[in-house]
């Protein structure tokens, strides 16, 4: 059998697969990626809520906002997990209840992270924010000046790096994300002496989810060539190790990199059947739209359930379940580091319509 259990060795939960005892070893803290509003002053050209142009606007009415406030509080207590809030949008700012809200999850000690836009930040803004717990503040920058405008909005990028220093100076962190496609990559590299001279408290990167992989007529960034922009992104890390920016290895093929590179090795004590990294999905996070969905992952189309819903039955449901099956990754299984990277199943449903399907990046042979 298949045994969910905690960072405290607690076990869960228990789901049948490979005939034998798996673990995964839990966070401490529970993600919930919120998104409050669709309300945005930009139509990002790779947007998830704006990619069907049918799209109705949805913003959570109040009474939903705090409903969904005590699910997820009670969800965290059964689990004898810790919430962490990510808080977006659209543009979070834009709801009207945003200080409200913000007042609320401030006397309930539950820490965030607010993920907006840079158009309504000043320092009185910031300051308000920071006294009532936000931890950081994510901003994007999606390539070199011209590329980020092309992507966002034009005069975006320069007005993004304008509100760094505002958000350092409130006590928040600023942290900055940036969605790596084949039409930015080569300006990455670049974008990172960028992000160092700003002095950004954290970067990190994702790759790039097509919304309708029947629409999408390649596999996007060629496994060699992702893997050598690994590596120029490495040597820039390398070369700013002293610099007070932090570099978020969030992709998981990172872990394939540093394996090939000698820089990290399979711990001597990880046993056959733990699951021990890799992609969180049906693991430590939940998405919650505006709309009040629940997604297992905001990236692809993963409904699970609703706000109104008790979430921690939603996480251990048959929904959810889908996502844990550690034996259908279609190449991760023949591979050593099933347990610990298992690339990004998003970009492999981006691409293909199926999670476990090879990942379209993933330079390794098995």
């Amino acid at each position: 059998m298949f045994y969910l259990i905690c960072k405290y060795k607690q076990i869960i939960t228990n789901y049948p697969i490979f005939g034998v005892e798996i673990f995964v070893i839990m966070k401490k803290y529970f993600a919930f990626q919120w998104h409050i509003t669709d309300q945005c002053d930009q139509r990002c050209r790779h947007c998830y809520i704006f990619a069907d142009r049918n799209h109705k606007i949805c913003e959570t009415k109040w009474q939903n906002l705090t409903q969904t406030l005590d699910n997820i509080v009670d969800m965290s207590h059964r689990m004898n997990r810790l919430p962490y809030l990510y808080i977006t949008g659209g543009d979070p700012i834009l709801h009207p209840r945003f200080w409200d809200l913000l007042q609320l999850i401030h006397s309930k000690y539950i820490p965030f992270t607010l993920m907006g836009n840079p158009f309504h930040l000043d320092l009185d803004v910031c300051e308000k924010m920071y006294s009532l717990g936000c931890q950081k503040y994510q901003l994007s920058l999606d390539g070199l000046r011209h590329t980020h405008d092309h992507f966002r909005k034009s005069g975006s990028f320069d007005l993004t790096l304008q509100k760094i220093p505002i958000i350092k100076a409130s006590g928040i962190r600023c942290s900055i994300m940036t969605t790596v496609s084949e039409d930015n990559i080569a300006e990455i590299p670049d974008l990172i002496d960028v992000i160092v001279e700003n002095k950004v408290d954290v970067w990190s990167f994702a790759r790039y989810c097509p919304t309708d992989y029947k629409s999408v007529n390649n596999q996007g960034i060629a496994p060699l060539a992702y893997r050598d922009f690994l590596d120029k992104c490495w040597a820039k890390f390398t070369k700013y190790k002293d610099s007070k920016t932090t570099f978020n290895l969030k992709e998981h093929l990172w872990t394939l990199y540093l394996y090939e590179e000698g820089w990290w090795k399979i711990p001597q004590s990880a046993d056959t059947y733990t699951i021990y990294g890799g992609c969180h999905c049906g693991d430590c996070h939940f998405t919650i739209t505006a709309d009040g969905r629940l997604m297992a992952c905001r990236r692809f189309d993963s409904d699970v359930g609703s706000y109104d819903q008790n979430m921690y039955e939603v996480f251990y449901g048959k929904k959810m379940n889908y996502y844990r099956q550690y034996d259908q990754f279609e190449k991760c299984q023949r591979c050593e580091l099933l347990r610990f990277c298992r690339g990004c199943p998003a970009v492999s449903y981006g691409y293909s319509g199926s999670y476990y399907a090879p990942d379209p990046q993933c330079w390794k042979a098995v």
